[in-house]
């Protein structure tokens, strides 16, 4: 497939020793800061993970249905704590 003799508009810029990426260019600038959140919205987001776990564990394991339950109600715990804290205003 290599050797088609087909060469694409990138091929032929990289070629030519065109610029890099943009992302390169304002790598310094400060303009595209990552977010990552707060460190209280981490902790109810590991709460609602937990809960997934437990839960899936207990299908593929029996199933254990007052292990997935008890998994349920961590994850419903974990998203009223995630509401609570306004873990929705992180995306900004």
């Amino acid at each position: 497939m290599a050797d088609q003799g087909v060469t694409s508009a990138i091929d032929e810029a990289i070629g030519k020793g065109a610029a890099k990426p943009a992302r390169a260019a304002v790598a310094g600038s400060g303009h595209l800061e990552a977010h990552h959140g707060r460190a209280s919205s981490w902790v109810a987001i590991a709460i609602i993970v937990v809960g997934f776990v437990v839960g899936g564990t207990a299908l593929t394991a029996g199933p254990t249905w007052w292990a997935f339950w008890l998994g349920t109600g961590i994850v419903v715990v974990g998203g009223i704590f995630a509401l609570s804290l306004r873990i929705l205003d992180d995306w900004y």
